[in-house]
């Protein structure tokens, strides 16, 4: 079956992105590594996140693009891309993956959701924020490191 995803211009979006292990905490032990990704992706193609959540093995965050864009996918390729290139080559590789030339880091689809209103919106920047409590990492989801909830504190 063939994986259809909305692409709509100047949109915004919801995205979960994971990696191929869920026992890693590779994305906390390299933030910085992830934030240098998309910062350089973000010069190059810009668009706004409008809230982030770094979770050990997974993120959730919501985007806008640009007026007359729509390309979120290959944003995500970058980012992923880029951020693989910055940390060492030491994780576990499926044959598959290296018959295609991929490290064996992220999962190689994700999860986008396009946004359709004012209620929308904040309903997933409340999930954002509040994910690490969900998870058992913070009681308080303020207390939790790698979030955008203390820009809107």
């Amino acid at each position: 079956m063939q994986y259809r995803r909305v692409y709509v211009e100047g949109g915004c979006y919801f995205f979960t992105l994971a990696l191929a292990d869920r026992k890693s905490d590779l994305l906390v032990q390299n933030i910085n590594h992830l934030r240098a990704a998309f910062k350089t992706v973000k010069q190059n193609h810009p668009f706004e996140i409008d809230a982030i959540v770094v979770l050990p093995d997974h993120l959730h965050c919501l985007w806008t693009l640009p007026r007359n864009d729509y390309n979120y996918s290959m944003r995500w390729s970058l980012i992923k891309a880029n951020f693989s290139r910055r940390i060492p080559k030491n994780e576990l590789v499926k044959f598959s993956r290296i018959k295609r030339g991929e490290r064996g880091i992220w999962q190689r689809r994700f999860w986008e959701h396009t946004i359709r209103d004012e209620k929308d919106f904040y309903n997933h920047i409340e999930y954002i924020h509040h994910n690490p409590v969900k998870h058992g990492y913070v009681s308080n989801a303020k207390d939790w490191p790698y979030s955008s909830i203390h820009f809107f504190a």
